[in-house]
């Protein structure tokens, strides 16, 4: 097994470049399960699945956890063999380029789907899955059954959607829309008019021209656009640094972490954790707020 991770961690993947201690652990982590089936089966001797872990004390159980009485729960095992992993902030992009990319959009489709993006926080299935009954842009929705107030979408989990998108979540959630997003919907509309093939379709994002015209723009599409938007720009840009970029700016913004949780649709508090890793500049800017005489 030893050697086996070596050969991993050596081997580059497809894009040329060394796996991520992060990639090697999963590796791992798949052999491990399959011995340990193995052995169970009688396919492979007990005690070679044994030597696969060893038994660690848990110094920080993560919250809920029971330690039992006297914390005979917290020795846990521990697979043996593993990669250091290094923990990288998120990508996320300037408020000067995300200006840059909604002004490179070349369709009002692009600009509505990258508002919604990186101002909603959306996951990109969640966003390609929105149907029209969705978007409740009238200061008042009671007409249409919603007592929510002001502009907002909801994300609704489909299994039927016909381009595959899917809620990660599992479940529905609002998502507070501003006035950029309603007027950039309705230049989405008298756009999409214009696709006379686009009449009998309930979703929002779809194809505006070829062979596909009108049909639900598919996760495939929607990466390609928006990297093709970046390449534009000089940068890299992919769909779920949108998505970080929101969380990012609401929480140095001074947004409580339990709202940035609720408008990601986060079931654990550790998922929107990843998101407040403090980035080089943020370290600079505050040693940089100490007053001439502290800092001297």
């Amino acid at each position: 097994m030893a050697l086996f991770k070596f050969h991993v961690e050596q081997t580059p993947t497809r894009r040329g470049q060394l796996p991520s201690g992060k990639t090697v652990n999963a590796t791992l982590t798949a052999v491990c399960a399959f011995l340990r089936f193995c052995a169970v089966q009688g396919h492979v001797d007990h005690e070679v699945a044994a030597r696969l872990s060893e038994p660690r004390f848990l110094a920080y159980a993560p919250t809920g956890f029971d330690p039992g009485e006297g914390g005979q729960h917290r020795m846990v095992k521990a697979r043996v063999l593993k990669a250091p992993e290094i923990e990288l902030a998120p990508a996320t992009l300037t408020e000067h380029q995300v200006g840059q990319i909604l002004k490179s959009a070349h369709t009002a489709r692009d600009r509505l789907l990258l508002t919604v993006l990186v101002t909603g926080g959306l996951r990109i299935g969640e966003a390609l899955g929105l149907r029209r009954e969705d978007m409740h842009l009238l200061p008042d929705s009671t007409h249409l059954g919603c007592r929510t107030r002001g502009a907002h979408l909801h994300v609704r989990p489909r299994q039927d959607n016909e381009n595959g998108a899917r809620a990660k979540a599992g479940r529905h959630r609002m998502v507070p829309l501003a006035q950029g997003a309603v007027h950039r919907y309705r230049e989405h509309l008298a756009e999409r008019e214009r696709v006379i093939e686009a009449a009998g379709c309930d979703y929002v994002f779809v194809n505006l021209a070829g062979g596909y015209a009108g049909r639900p723009l598919t996760y495939s599409n929607a990466k390609q656009v928006i990297e093709r938007i970046g390449k534009r720009c000089g940068f890299r840009a992919r769909p779920h640094m949108m998505r970080h970029t929101a969380a990012t700016q609401w929480i140095r913004g001074g947004v409580a972490p339990d709202v940035v949780q609720t408008l990601l649709g986060h079931a654990s508090s550790a998922s929107t954790a990843v998101s407040l890793h403090a980035q080089d500049e943020d370290l600079r800017a505050a040693v940089d707020r100490l007053s001439p005489e502290v800092a001297r």
